[in-house]
């Protein structure tokens, strides 16, 4: 039996990667294995990065032509941290222009959906790292935070993507849930409203969250990690099959498509 070392907090997406398969957790988290970049991925974090600064102008600024003016600047701020990963998805620019334009319409699209003239975030892109009661540590980043003038929180979470059927939302809702858990345990408030902005489609979904539901969340939180400890104490980290297998990168090496996974690391 293989001792895992395992991380030493718990974010909102490693989380999320157990619940969909414990040994896509393994693989992103212990054994740290590489994907390859992608393109959806890279746009999500061009927009965030673009809706960021944004809130840096000031607010007879924050029009949707400053918006869009943000975007080159950021897309080369991003190449220029990380060249090889632009070359790989735009070889010699190929579909460059494209990818920018589409950039350009979730940027267009956040107009329709939010006055930022008449938003003062409090934070954006904040990190957070709190320990729980049990002493399990989380970490995650919000990307936006908001206060009332009366005190009331709201926290924000742009999604690049389009919002999800109702019978699929559950892995949008944990994450924000998440986030809500962290910011009660570190301020001593329940946020007021948890909001999720879809830019995929133009859509809005959100949740007035009570401490019950919160403590409900925390209690997840805290079963998932027992969960990720006993795998860990044991060395087996379970395949679990659904769709979403369609779109991992480590098919060759799960016991569901035939592989067999490296040798876990030791501490």
């Amino acid at each position: 039996m293989t001792t895992a070392p395992l991380p030493t907090a718990l974010s909102p997406s490693r989380a999320s990667d157990f619940l969909q398969c414990p040994l896509l957790f393994r693989f992103r988290t212990i054994d740290r294995l590489p994907e390859k970049p992608s393109a959806a991925a890279l746009r999500g974090t061009l927009v965030h990065a673009c809706l960021e600064r944004l809130y840096e102008l000031p607010a007879e600024g924050r029009t949707p032509r400053s918006a869009l003016d943000l975007v080159d600047p950021q897309w080369e701020r991003l190449r220029e941290r990380d060249p090889e990963v632009a070359e790989q998805l735009f070889p010699d620019g190929e579909g460059l222009d494209a990818w920018l334009e589409s950039a350009r319409n979730l940027v267009r699209r956040y107009f329709d959906l939010e006055n930022p003239v008449t938003l003062e975030p409090r934070e954006r892109e904040m990190r957070l790292e709190v320990s729980l009661p049990t002493g399990l540590r989380l970490r995650g980043y919000v990307d936006r935070l908001d206060v009332a003038p009366a005190g009331q929180i709201r926290v924000v979470d742009y999604k690049t993507g389009k919002s999800p059927h109702p019978r699929f939302e559950d892995k949008a809702r944990f994450q924000i849930f998440f986030y809500a858990v962290m910011i009660w345990r570190d301020l001593g408030v329940v946020p007021a409203r948890l909001q999720l902005i879809y830019l995929g489609d133009g859509s809005v979904r959100w949740y007035d969250p009570t401490e019950e539901e919160l403590a409900a969340a925390e209690a997840e939180i805290s079963d998932i990690w027992e969960r990720i400890e006993a795998a860990g104490r044991a060395g087996r980290w379970e395949p679990k099959r659904s769709k979403l297998c369609g779109w991992c990168e480590h098919q060759a090496l799960c016991p569901e498509f035939g592989g067999t996974p490296p040798p876990l690391p030791t501490a």
